[in-house]
């Protein structure tokens, strides 16, 4: 299994982001933690592609939308390729939107067998976790109703052993210090958890994980 998993798209660890995918190539970029808002939709989607065509990837957007009853499918156009990039949003919209699909279950399989790199930020990397408890400070649950017809999910996809919480002293992407008191929080209580700054990644590489910090 191979996860690069951010506070913000690459950190301060681009290399360390090429090398476990391969380098530049095709990459699945996966947008739905944004389908709430459909009029920033769009500006998300090509705010992500933008710094990825300039590393020297080619960035092609896998909606989870039009994969909902069509699983099998999902996973024959990921298998196309060596790499997904799952950007931020809400987390609790994201995690219905796998649901939805059926990546939730497609997505450990991949994984599993090293067909696929994922890299995830912000709400693409908390949405690993266990649960998604404690994230309801930052993201609202009450968006999944109406983007996507189902209740809120709880459960995270279970492929990492604690919560990630992102944007910790990243006042840029946090202004009102959410992940700052999150992290206070689980730190408090004893919980076992990653707080990233926005330089900040955790990357797996079979049994190989490593908390990249700084710049």
């Amino acid at each position: 299994m191979r996860l690069f998993l951010s506070s913000y798209r690459f950190g301060a660890h681009y290399d360390r982001f090429a090398e476990l995918v391969g380098g530049p190539g095709p990459i699945a970029v996966i947008p739905n933690a944004c389908d709430a808002w459909p009029a920033a939709w769009a500006g998300a989607v090509n705010s992500d592609r933008a710094p990825l065509r300039r590393c020297g990837f080619r960035p092609d957007v896998v909606d989870l939308r039009d994969y909902i009853g069509r699983t099998a499918e999902l996973e024959r156009v990921l298998r196309r390729y060596p790499a997904l990039w799952v950007r931020g949003g809400n987390t609790f919209v994201l995690r219905a939107q796998f649901a939805r699909s059926g990546a939730d279950l497609v997505l450990p399989a991949l994984l599993a067998e090293d067909a696929l790199a994922y890299t995830g930020y912000s709400a693409g990397a908390c949405l690993l976790a266990p649960d998604l408890h404690g994230l309801e400070d930052a993201d609202d649950p009450a968006e999944v109703a109406p983007a996507c017809g189902i209740e809120t999910r709880w459960d995270g996809l279970g492929l990492v052993d604690r919560p990630i919480v992102p944007h910790v002293d990243s006042p840029g992407t946090d202004p009102e210090g959410h992940g700052t008191r999150l992290a206070a929080r689980l730190r408090a209580a004893g919980t076992p958890h990653w707080a990233l700054t926005d330089d900040d990644a955790v990357a797996v590489h079979g049994d190989r994980l490593e908390v990249l910090t700084g710049a």
